[in-house]
């Protein structure tokens, strides 16, 4: 028997969702914690299902039917909940992550809203070829960055960068490509990247081919060269607003795809 992976008849294979389970509104934190902390802020949540790094919710947000879907960290992981959500209905996805600044001139503390994201991760090229770009849907990343503005947070909008690795990108210099990661960071951050994180690029690609609404914001948590981090409690504080200008978002774009505007 084959196998679909895809079928809405049973419960998908990672997230476990059913259609009618999931609103066509979906943000997408990587930790399944920040799923639960979005539940929170939504009204009449109920949790829907777990399973490994996949924590999925539904409720409302000024009464438009919105879901949270953890998808754990990078870009393998972000296709396969992209990929399931879509499935079963979900239509518009808002990444709301965290990332490590790329330049000394983007402080810890500060709000990226992704206009478009480098793809150094080989998830995307199972989709479509490296020379197709990442990039954002443009209603939502202008109500993304209002949404933000209003709630005073210090937004800025520009180019992601995401990888596949972690601590390589940390610590560069133990590694037999040092030389070539310090050239490629320089290039990126004299191109105009932003921020560093690891699963816009891909939510982006896919966004392209499957014809979604898709938008990245993330708080910065460290600085250029990791040596500032936000404390624990301002980030949680950083966090929770990041995740109201996401949903602040959601209600400005329905807003305008019915004819309003977003200034």
């Amino acid at each position: 028997m084959n196998f679909d992976p895809l079928d809405t008849e049973k419960p998908q294979h990672h997230i476990r969702c059913l259609p009618g389970d999931v609103a066509d509104k979906v943000l997408l934190p990587g930790d399944p914690k920040r799923a639960e902390r979005t539940a929170e802020l939504l009204d009449d949540a109920r949790h829907i299902a777990s399973n490994r790094e996949y924590a999925t919710y539904t409720g409302t947000y000024r009464g438009m039917p919105v879901s949270v879907t953890s998808t754990g960290i990078g870009c393998p992981s972000m296709a396969i909940a992209v990929e399931e959500l879509v499935s079963v209905g979900a239509k518009t996805l808002i990444r709301t992550g965290t990332s490590g600044s790329m330049t000394p001139d983007v402080q810890p503390g500060e709000v990226i809203v992704g206009t478009a994201a480098i793809r150094e991760e080989g998830t995307g090229i199972s989709y479509l070829p490296m020379e197709y770009p990442a990039v954002a849907d443009l209603d939502m990343t202008i109500c993304l960055r209002a949404a933000a503005r209003e709630l005073g947070l210090p937004v800025r909008a520009g180019v992601l960068h995401s990888k596949d690795s972690f601590y390589s990108h940390r610590a560069p210099d133990r590694l037999p490509v040092a030389q070539e990661m310090r050239g490629k960071r320089a290039a990126w951050t004299a191109g105009g990247a932003l921020a560093s994180e690891m699963e816009t690029s891909t939510l982006f690609i896919l966004g392209s081919m499957m014809r979604l609404r898709t938008g990245s914001i993330c708080m910065v948590a460290s600085s250029y060269d990791s040596a500032t981090r936000l404390t624990p409690p301002d980030a949680a504080a950083l966090v929770d607003k990041v995740i109201i200008a996401a949903l602040d978002a959601l209600v400005l774009v329905e807003s305008t795809a019915k004819g309003g505007h977003t200034g």
